[in-house]
């Protein structure tokens, strides 16, 4: 696949443009920086959210990055990559010399492989093993490392450039548990100088760091703030220089480029909302005829407009726009509202209406109260469906719905990387993050056949007919796509590098001009 990030910069009238050239004088002032995306856990093996992979992208190196608006990742711990004889099976890199631990230890391929070897073996409920489902085994000798695949995977360069191929230290983290602590040891542009959960993450530049980047950041305050309203009302209060993920709707929709005192940066998005459903047989919603039913209430028009200001766009797939294999699924098999439609459905499956179910929704995270009232409120609708809804603190929602302890719930989902394979066996797989229960044989498959591809335009039609699977099973309904905004005062320069659909959030591309 090759899709390139357009950046839209909204320049301030009268200012005539600007530059990305850092302000000597201001070499060593902290920039602050603020969102709602909270960290699940400082160890790489135990984090699969935006929130805590933002945080490792600075202080960890993965063997491969994305560079701004990259569609094919480059070495950055490592020194060169490359798959090795025919069959896209064995992957192998070089690390690259001279990187070191802040314990003074040369970084070894032997850590490479324990960073690897531990996901798995820890295989954190909330944790990334899923997406290294393909990686049979790896071996290191001296600076070379080689992961040996279970199948072909043309995908999986791209999965190195993520958190989960975060590289620790192997003296410093334990093999078969998660690390404690508010310290990191990692060799990423940033040191974490301190740490405190759902409040601040204070970082430094790393003097030592050598990878992609060829120099390095400002000090960076990392604020967290509990809902996009207070992060709002930081960044009016000028407490914030940046704000990125997640800014309210109502604040969105008004921003305007001739603000003299603040940057507004607009970029496309491969963000995605859907609303997930338990398929477990001691779900209320187990008969996917309970599901389609649900899938012919769903108003995502009047969500878009109502609940986010026209903020995001109506999505009808699995996989979002500007991705190959995007299609128009759940339209074709749902064209529109019918209510008539949904009671067929349960007359058919032999169910007693209202059919009870309960619905989850992380507090804090953008408008998901706001949604939860609406999609309530659609679902309600002739008394077929009655929705308990209820909010949860991140982490617990996470424990929530990794332990099927809702029906339903809606999930935010970025990107990992620039390519539809982060859409496939991440949500709909048998082993799917978000735990819906849902196996089709027939969707696992047609993910593990796509990977073969090197050219991933080859892949078009696995995932078109992964997505028609998914519209008629249902294991979730895709609600809407969103467009990032980040905004920044008018003396910080680099934001439009912060965020793009690479799933990397840069740091160190922030400075003052």
């Amino acid at each position: 696949m090759r899709i390139l990030v357009t950046l839209v910069v909204l320049v301030i009238a009268g200012i005539g443009g600007w530059q990305l050239l850092p302000s000597q004088e201001n070499k060593n002032k902290t920039i602050t920086v603020g969102t709602t995306d909270a960290v699940t856990s400082l160890d790489p093996a135990g984090a699969y959210d935006a929130g805590s992979w933002a945080l490792y992208n600075n202080v960890f190196q993965t063997l491969l990055t994305f560079e701004p608006g990259g569609a094919q990742p480059v070495p950055d711990a490592a020194q060169s990559c490359s798959f090795t004889g025919s069959g896209l099976r064995t992957y192998r890199c070089v690390v690259r010399d001279g990187i070191t631990f802040p314990s003074g230890r040369a970084m070894t391929a032997e850590d490479v492989k324990y960073s690897f070897d531990r996901v798995k073996k820890i295989n954190s409920d909330v944790g990334p093993a899923s997406l290294l489902s393909t990686l049979g085994s790896v071996t290191a000798d001296g600076r070379t490392v080689t992961f040996h695949l279970s199948s072909p995977d043309a995908t999986f360069p791209f999965k190195l450039a993520t958190g989960a191929g975060a590289i620790v230290d192997k003296d410093k983290y334990p093999a078969d548990s998660l690390r404690t602590g508010t310290s990191v040891d990692g060799t990423g542009p940033y040191t974490l100088t301190s740490y405190t959960k759902d409040k601040q993450a204070d970082l430094q530049p790393n003097g030592h760091y050598k990878g992609d980047l060829s120099g390095s950041g400002r000090p960076v305050e990392l604020r967290y703030y509990a809902d996009s309203a207070k992060l709002a009302a930081a960044y009016k209060a000028k407490q914030v220089d940046v704000a990125t993920r997640t800014l309210p709707p109502a604040t969105v929709s008004k921003l305007s480029p001739s603000d003299p005192n603040q940057r507004v940066l607009e970029s496309d998005s491969s963000e995605t909302r859907n609303l997930y459903l338990n398929t477990r047989r001691k779900s209320p919603l187990h008969d996917v005829l309970v599901r389609r039913a649900i899938a012919w209430l769903v108003d995502r028009e009047d969500l878009a407009s109502s609940v986010y200001d026209g903020t995001v766009q109506p999505l009808y797939s699995l996989i979002p726009a500007g991705l190959t294999g995007h299609t128009t699924s759940f339209f074709d098999d749902y064209p529109e509202q019918s209510l008539a439609k949904a009671k067929a459905l349960l007359t058919q499956a032999g169910v007693s209406t209202p059919v009870e179910f309960s619905f989850g929704y992380g507090i804090g995270r953008g408008a998901g109260a706001e949604e939860a009232a609406v999609l309530k409120q659609q679902l309600e609708k002739g008394g077929l469906f009655k929705v308990d809804v209820k909010g949860y603190e991140w982490t617990d929602f996470q424990k929530s719905w990794a332990a099927g302890k809702m029906d339903a719930w809606a999930v935010g989902w970025v990107a990992d990387y620039p390519d539809p394979d982060t859409f496939g066996a991440s949500l709909v797989g048998s082993h799917s993050v978000m735990s819906t229960g849902y196996s089709n044989p027939a969707v696992d498959n047609l993910l593990q056949h796509s990977q073969q591809y090197a050219d991933r335009s080859q892949a078009e039609q696995d995932f078109r007919s992964v997505q028609t699977d998914v519209a008629s099973d249902v294991p979730l309904i895709p609600l809407w796509q969103r467009t990032d905004y980040v905004l920044s005062s008018e003396d910080v320069g680099g934001a439009q590098y912060l965020t793009d659909s690479t799933g990397v959030f840069r740091l160190w591309s922030l400075n003052w001009i």
